[in-house]
């Protein structure tokens, strides 16, 4: 049974289209070039941050966020940039009686942020910058499977991305979901392992509490 639901954070819970808005604007390139080249390195399989080397070769991501920051132009999100079934879904799921989580490749910034913004709505917010690992390196699921309450089995982890989310999960032993939503989902949608790991493929979060319940019940041992 699926007791557990942790998130990943960008294109899952947080429509990045602003923020990756903002990166293009501080490399002072339109952000249409910027998106279509981001959109080319994904589709590539080269890593996103690839793109930045594009315009600026040996941009330093971490550099340039001290950069913005000490700008008074830092990387941010609010409630503005959550997707609209982000609210909906968690509230649903939480009466349903499950434990929530996020947990995804963010800084320290961003982690603060998350916790402002869900304060009530989870039992734990964790990140890469928190857990000294980043996805997909197995050592980020072991901390996850650490501090869930459940057996990994018994853990559903919903991304957007076969590669850092679904791979490395189904590889830790959780159940995952694939949400159709941002440039990876959506270019790696038709993908055979888009298509065979993940338990739920979903447009939506809000098919999520049904999905589970619907699980739950084939899962569930007869008594």
């Amino acid at each position: 049974m699926i007791r557990a639901v942790v998130f990943d954070v960008g294109e899952c819970l947080v429509d990045e289209t602003r923020e990756y808005g903002t990166w293009a604007d501080w490399l002072q390139v339109p952000r249409h070039t910027f998106a279509a080249v981001f959109g080319a390195v994904i589709a590539q399989g080269r890593d996103y941050r690839e793109t930045f080397q594009e315009f600026r070769p040996g941009f330093d991501l971490d550099e340039e966020r001290e950069k913005r920051s000490a700008a008074g132009r830092p990387e941010a999100f609010g409630e503005a940039d959550l997707y609209d079934d982000v609210r909906p879904a968690l509230a649903r799921l939480r009466a349903d009686g499950l434990w929530l989580g996020i947990a995804g490749n963010q800084t320290v910034r961003a982690g603060k942020i998350l916790r402002e913004l869900f304060t009530d709505d989870v039992d734990l917010i964790g990140t890469s910058d928190d857990w000294g690992a980043s996805k997909p390196d197995p050592e980020f699921f072991r901390r996850v499977a650490e501090v869930v309450p459940f057996a990994d089995g018994e853990i559903l982890y919903v991304g957007d991305r076969v590669d850092n989310d679904l791979r490395p999960a189904v590889a830790a032993g959780m159940h995952t979901a694939l949400v159709r939503r941002g440039p990876w989902a959506t270019i790696q949608w038709r993908t055979e392992e888009a298509e065979k790991l993940p338990v739920f493929r979903i447009e939506s979060l809000s098919e999520l509490p049904a999905l589970i319940r619907d699980f739950n019940e084939v899962s569930e041992p007869a008594r």
